[in-house]
């Protein structure tokens, strides 16, 4: 992997190459997987909670609309499926890092800040895909302070081009954009 592919990394840590190298690897496969979920009616994010020694502890996609419930994003739904794994409400101790497709909304942020996550990857920053999609991604001031405060390590902006493929596909496809309807 050449540096310059990194060169628009963001990070609450000093970089770690092979930290990014990993979540390169494990966000590319995501984006892969993403087309598949899709079809199956989920919306176009995913996400993968990993341990230490790389074995996967779950995988889930957006279910938003197929559960018609608005707080099962792809990062709400690997935490549950995860925590239901390991029997447990507080996963810190299990020292595990989430792989998303996309920089975590508002809602998740909260969601992982409380479940215990030590490490967040994430693919096409929050803006790109609001730009993209139209998704409202949320009010996030400084949340990667306040993660790096908790002890919650961030990389984001990990293979961007791939994910905005998926997303622009998704769009084209006439991919349904949820959002509450708001009157001003």
């Amino acid at each position: 992997m050449t540096q310059n592919k990194y060169q628009n990394i963001i990070a609450n840590e000093e970089v770690n190459q092979n930290k990014l190298d990993r979540a390169d690897a494990i966000i590319s496969e995501l984006y892969h997987k993403m087309p598949k979920y899709i079809a199956n009616g989920h919306g176009p994010f995913l996400a993968a909670i990993y341990d230490n020694d790389g074995n996967l502890i779950a995988e889930s996609a957006n279910s938003v609309l197929s559960d018609k419930c608005s707080n099962n994003h792809a990062e709400t739904n690997v935490i549950r499926a995860a925590e239901e794994k390991l029997g447990t409400h507080d996963l810190s101790k299990y020292n595990l890092s989430l792989y998303i497709t996309a920089e975590p909304c508002m809602m998740c942020i909260g969601a992982i800040m409380w479940s215990g996550i030590r490490a967040v990857y994430y693919g096409v920053p929050s803006k790109t895909v609001q730009n993209i999609t139209g998704f409202d991604e949320g009010f996030k001031p400084k949340w990667l302070n306040e993660f790096a405060a908790r002890n919650i390590t961030v990389y984001g902006n990990i293979a961007p081009e791939s994910g905005e493929r998926v997303l622009r596909d998704y769009v084209t496809n006439g991919g349904t954009i949820y959002k509450p309807k708001r009157t001003y």
